[in-house]
């Protein structure tokens, strides 16, 4: 698996197995297979003395199916909509395994 995390123009995170679609040696297309949508929630408190976060660095990520609503595992996405795409951090990269092969875990909180 190649799986990557890709930021939309819309502005979603999505994670899967990626895959170039490649017609005359270019890029024509990517192929995303089990997508997710990466939410990130910051976990700080909110202090009613001087009514600032906790400063902890505390995140909290959930993992939803991308195109809730669709039965295809395998969804084209056109180049121009994806800004860019990188590598996930390892706990997130495990995370999405996890979910894919049938082992609901979770991420309750991430260091900054």
């Amino acid at each position: 698996m190649t799986i990557k995390l890709a930021i939309l123009k819309s502005g979603e995170s999505v994670i899967s197995d990626v895959k170039e679609l490649i017609a005359d040696d270019n890029i024509c297309g990517y192929l995303f297979e089990d997508p997710h949508v990466v939410e990130v929630r910051k976990t700080g408190l909110l202090m009613e003395e001087d009514a600032s976060e906790d400063s902890s660095g505390d995140v909290s990520v959930s993992l939803t199916p991308w195109i809730f609503l669709s039965k295809d595992e395998k969804i084209p996405v056109r180049p121009d909509w994806i800004v860019t795409i990188v590598e996930p951090i390892d706990t997130i990269r495990q995370m999405y395994e996890d979910k894919v092969n049938g082992q609901e875990s979770s991420v309750s909180s991430i260091e900054e």
